[in-house]
């Protein structure tokens, strides 16, 4: 039996408890006829911004925004046009002024990319990072990661 790392794993999508669908569309594809590289950032962001603008999820309260500090994606598998897509979701690591989060795109049932991204909440007139408020707080728990506990 050979150990696997973590890196290794594969996600699976029921363990992202915020998810929607979209799809391939054919000017996502370069000149290698799979979707490009830089698109799969814009899959990940539509996810992100779809959470947090929701009003339902009260994670925008007024004169505060989120600004994207860090995207790291690891890229699993080609993606072709047509199709259609999953995107998924889930908080993994609070931080003082700052959101964690693990996102997927799947496609038939495949993980074709993964990614972590971190965002801080700044408040929109001095663009300075403030403190997550304790309803934040509140509302981002229960998006979650399966299995991630969140302090």
């Amino acid at each position: 039996m050979t150990a696997r790392s973590r890196d290794a794993a594969l996600p699976v999508l029921e363990d992202f408890p915020y998810r929607l669908s979209d799809n391939v569309r054919f000017a996502d594809l370069d000149p290698n006829n799979h979707v490009n590289n830089a698109v799969y950032s814009s899959y990940f962001e539509s996810g992100r911004v779809s959470l947090v603008k929701d009003k339902a999820n009260g994670l925008m309260p007024p004169g505060l925004s989120w600004v994207l500090v860090r995207l790291d994606i690891h890229f699993r598998s080609e993606l072709h046009w047509p199709g259609k897509i999953e995107l998924g979701l889930g908080v993994v690591r609070l931080g003082r002024t700052s959101t964690h989060f693990d996102q997927v795109v799947f496609s038939e049932g495949i993980c074709v990319a993964s990614a972590r991204s971190i965002t801080v909440l700044v408040n929109e007139q001095s663009r300075k990072p403030t403190p997550l408020t304790e309803q934040i707080i509140g509302n981002l728990k229960r998006w979650a990661l399966r299995g991630v506990e969140l302090a």
